[in-house]
């Protein structure tokens, strides 16, 4: 694996408790060692958050928030007395102009003659009342940087469009968990009774796991599966409920972490998230499952693609989906074989570390704008 020499700073809005492990490893390969500089969400986000780490040494913000929805700002307080002591030899932030405090931290590098990267998702077409003013602050922000890292090439797609140049743009697809360590499960060439889908996540709504519920339904008798929904959240009562009417087999087991969650991967069929997000894609496909996600933001287009799966968009539909995914068991196993394999070889916490650790060694002060 890649090491970088050197001292890192690595700033975030939150610290959230699935990112800790990958902190961790990037850590781990810094021989400077990883300062994090985070603060909280407001409450209303529901957002976890987390001060634990083993080896990345944890800063906290004071994150003052400004306006709502489109017009939200953030101000992270004590960010350039954190730079000052942690006196880093590369700043990694994150590329979004609405945190106030980055350009003042961009500034305090640059004077230095020390590299900053961005880190964002990309940067989707603006629309709207003053798009074009927008759009050109976007720019300006963007091109202060010495490098971007983004999830997918979708990101970086959008970055380049904006005139920042391609081979200062890296593609880092989002790891949540390490390269697996057991072999690829192995599973009967046919159902042995009924197929088992599998859901793990939060139940919220965004999730849209009534969705998952009616979908099943809707599917012919012979292959209507056994679903079990694995989880916890401020929807539960109602999708019980509503699993009396539509669904009645459903099974409910409640909340289960770590070791805990191994007998549900290990019988399930496949593994469906008809919603966003979903930190459990990784750990299922770690199990040999295809999946089924809805489409997002781009972050996981290198990660369920048709080779492993399904991303529903479109006129596709999820009952149609999962009828073509249940029709055919022979190739629903092969598509498992190539979940084990992407997060084998390609998309794990290993990998991502190597892409910023990579980043960070073909930059050094003397390439600082």
């Amino acid at each position: 694996m890649n090491r970088y020499p050197g001292k890192l700073a690595l700033q975030q809005r939150v610290l959230t408790p699935y990112r800790a492990a990958f902190f961790d490893a990037l850590a781990a390969a810094c021989d400077g060692g990883l300062s994090i500089f985070a603060g909280l969400p407001r409450p209303a986000e529901s957002i976890a958050t987390t001060a634990s780490l083993n080896i990345a040494h944890f800063n906290q913000a004071r994150n003052l928030h400004f306006l709502r929805g489109p017009l939200y700002l953030c101000y992270q307080r004590g960010l350039l007395t954190w730079l000052s002591e942690c006196d880093p030899d590369a700043l990694i932030v994150e590329a979004n102009p609405r945190y106030l405090s980055t350009p003042a931290a961009v500034s305090w590098m640059k004077q230095r003659g020390r590299p900053v990267l961005g880190w964002g998702l990309g940067a989707a077409a603006l629309s709207g009342p003053l798009s074009g003013l927008r759009k050109s602050r976007r720019e300006a922000f963007l091109r202060r940087f010495d490098a971007l890292i983004t999830y997918s090439r979708r990101g970086a797609d959008e970055y380049a469009a904006l005139g920042f140049p391609a081979d200062k743009i890296y593609v880092a697809p989002n790891a949540a968990s390490p390269r697996p360590t057991s072999p690829l499960p192995r599973r009967a060439p046919t159902f042995t009774g009924k197929p088992s889908v599998l859901f793990v996540g939060r139940l919220q709504k965004r999730k849209r796991i009534d969705d998952l519920l009616q979908a099943c339904a809707a599917l012919p008798e012979n292959i209507q599966p056994h679903l079990v929904i694995v989880g916890d959240g401020p929807e539960r009562t109602a999708l019980e409920s509503l699993a009396k009417t539509v669904y009645p087999s459903a099974e409910f087991p409640g909340a289960r972490h770590a070791s805990e969650l191994a007998p549900y991967f290990s019988a399930a069929d496949l593994f469906v998230l008809p919603g966003t997000g979903g930190l459990a894609v990784q750990e299922a496909m770690s199990y040999g499952l295809p999946v089924v996600m809805g489409q997002g933001d781009g972050t996981n287009d290198h990660l369920v693609r048709p080779a492993n799966g399904w991303q529903i968009g479109g006129t596709e539909t999820l009952s149609k989906v999962l009828q073509e995914a249940l029709s055919d068991v022979s190739r629903l196993r092969r598509m498992g074989a190539e979940s084990y394999r992407i997060v084998s070889e390609e998309i794990n916490l290993e990998r991502m570390v190597e892409v910023f650790t990579g980043a960070l060694n073909r930059l050094n002060p003397g390439d600082a704008r």
